[in-house]
């Protein structure tokens, strides 16, 4: 569910229930932001690994922030987690896990992960 009327472009998460309603919200925000379809689907991919990461390895759940700046499409999640390094390799094919944060840093133009009070906040981009 939005946050609030004052701020359209955030919502917070708590369940495996709320990841399809994630999804659509960053498709419609970064659409009407004027991402291209094609880029749209990548962002969904990356928030979506980011936001399933919150829902198994912290308690709490998190915040989604889409914004537009400088020719890219942003958006920030949020969450109680520790702060983790970028770099991910991406593990080999037989192994089950570990692979969200790697994809991530492949489809996005730009991760950027910094400590914040409470928690992570990992900023993802995509181009215009």
């Amino acid at each position: 569910m939005t946050e609030s009327a004052a701020d359209s472009n955030v919502m917070s998460y708590s369940k495996s229930t709320d990841l399809s309603a994630v999804r659509a919200f960053v498709a419609a925000k970064a659409s009407a932001l004027g991402l291209s379809a094609a880029r749209v689907e990548l962002l969904i991919l990356a928030v979506s690994e980011l936001t399933t990461n919150t829902l198994q390895h912290t308690t709490g759940g998190g915040r989604i922030r889409v914004w537009a700046g400088a020719g890219q499409i942003a958006c920030d999640v949020v969450d109680g987690g520790p702060l983790r390094s970028p770099g991910y390799a991406m593990p080999a094919a037989e192994t089950l896990r570990g692979r969200g944060l790697a994809i991530v840093e492949r489809v996005c133009d730009g991760v950027e992960i910094s400590a914040v009070a409470g928690g992570t906040l990992v900023r993802i981009w995509l181009d215009l």
